[in-house]
């Protein structure tokens, strides 16, 4: 019994609740990324290349024959050049995300204390009084 409680302690601490909640949505925003590249992304630039889909574009090593059920074997080149984008989208947006957050905990830390209240300092002089009548 006692694997089963340290096990549902592990699992109930925040931080692995909050990396599970970070994979999914992680994983999500990779759809998202996906689609982006693929839907919007990539149509242009084809476009813009002359029709060119890169999904398509590959160097073929051996061809295959349908007849004889011989797969083709090919390098996938242009898989590999919507993964690289699809990587740089992801790597802009992490960065532009940590920045955003980096910014706000300097404004954070620029921020001066604020001055004590009305309160905090009468406190502060009868806790200073009493101290000295204690001596």
């Amino acid at each position: 019994m006692g694997f089963v409680k340290e096990f549902k302690e592990f699992a109930m601490r925040g931080s692995v609740v909050d990396l599970a909640v970070g994979v999914v949505i992680g994983a999500a925003f990779g759809k998202i990324v996906t689609s982006l590249v693929a839907d919007i992304i990539m149509p242009p630039i084809g476009y813009i290349t002359g029709g060119i889909d890169f999904t398509e574009k590959k160097i073929v090593l051996k061809p295959g024959d349908p007849v004889h059920k011989i797969a083709e074997t090919a390098i996938h080149y242009g898989n590999f050049i919507n993964a690289v984008i699809q990587f740089l989208i992801i790597a802009f947006c992490i960065f532009m995300v940590v920045k955003a957050i980096n910014s706000l905990k300097k404004q954070e830390a620029a921020a001066p204390d604020p001055a004590p209240s009305k309160e905090e300092v009468l406190l502060t002089e009868i806790r200073d009084i009493l101290a000295k009548k204690s001596r």
